[in-house]
């Protein structure tokens, strides 16, 4: 049950509003839109007469039952988009932000590299892996501790934030002054991990799992939100299927599903969802055709030595060619790369 506030409600009525629900031993959300602001309700509702709420209580507008198990994410409680700040740029509504960089840092000189070049092309955030998840023990794992310090320092010298994947709660301390944190295939129902980066109030690129559902990735992000943090971002990575001709199939009706269902922005990652190079240019315009509010591409200065995901990972070149295309597309739609 979500509850609108008037736009004029203060403070102190909605902090009471809310004690009195807590007190009746609900939990509650609040979330605060530029219009409007509105307090979920998570428990047994049936018993709540929401028609006297209304009309009895000064400070709500109306009320909605929601029937979706996620309450925090859904464009019922929360209907304008949400819009996440990273430095200085937004990702959300009116942009169409571009993340680029390496599957995983394998050196100074290599990050360097890709960073320098991939900020020259317009990417507004550098990627990089420093711990990897890789199905075979045998394959690269990652630098560690060592990659972290490395994309620290390309973000130094290209003003660049940067993203990386946390694999565990363990990790947390040293993703403290990474700007964004990004939860893996793998980890989408870590639900320990999810509460963790729930409370570090820092951006979360949440990706779908290799063979969720819609509804499970919102759960999942309900997580994080319910946690504390709402600067959750959706990313559709592709799932699997029956298709062999592709790494896994993208399906890029999530991003219209998602788009319509939850407030949070969504990005796409052609990269892994094809596994293919030369798909990669054609699904990220498709992904900006569709709405989606961003792209996760890798990028490597060396594809063929690249140790993880070469045959998906574009070179600079190639990637400063695809900008070239999403801008003039993005022109059309008067959106900001």
């Amino acid at each position: 049950m979500v509850f609108i506030l008037t736009p004029d409600a203060p403070e102190a009525r909605v902090s009471e509003f809310i004690k009195a629900w807590e007190d009746r031993g609900f939990s509650t959300i609040l979330s605060k839109g530029t219009v409007h602001s509105a307090v979920c309700l998570i428990g047994d509702t049936k018993e709540v007469d929401l028609d006297h709420v209304v009309e009895t209580t000064d400070i709500v507008s109306y009320g909605k039952r929601v029937t979706e198990p996620y309450k925090a994410v859904n464009r019922t409680v929360h209907p304008e988009d949400t819009i996440v700040k990273i430095g200085d740029w937004s990702i959300g509504q009116g942009t169409f932000t571009v993340i680029a960089g390496p599957c995983s840092v394998e050196g100074k000189e290599q990050l360097l590299d890709v960073a320098r070049a991939v900020k020259a092309s317009g990417a507004r955030l550098l990627r990089g892996g420093a711990f990897k998840p890789r199905t075979s023990p045998y394959a690269f794992q990652g630098m560690k501790e060592e990659g972290l310090a490395l994309l620290k320092m390309a973000r130094a010298e290209t003003g660049l934030p940067v993203v990386s994947e946390i694999m565990n709660q363990t990790q947390a301390e040293l993703f403290e002054d990474i700007d964004v944190v990004q939860i893996g295939a793998r980890n989408m129902q870590n639900f320990d991990l999810l509460k963790v980066v729930g409370q570090m109030k820092k951006p979360v690129l949440l990706k779908r799992g290799l063979s969720s559902t819609l509804e499970e990735l919102m759960m999942s992000a309900e997580y994080i939100m319910s946690s504390g943090n709402p600067n959750v971002i959706l990313c559709e990575r592709g799932i699997r299927t029956f298709e062999t001709a592709t790494r896994n199939t993208l399906d890029l009706s999530a991003v219209v599903v998602l788009k319509q269902k939850t407030h949070l922005p969504v990005v796409v990652d052609p990269s892994h969802g094809t596994g293919i190079r030369s798909l990669v240019a054609p699904m990220s315009k498709a992904a900006l055709a569709v709405g989606a509010d961003g792209l996760i591409v890798e990028v490597h200065n060396d594809p063929a030595k690249a140790l993880s995901d070469g045959a998906q990972s574009l070179d600079p070149g190639q990637f400063d060619g695809l900008m070239g295309e999403l801008r003039a597309r993005a022109a059309i739609e008067q959106r900001r790369i």
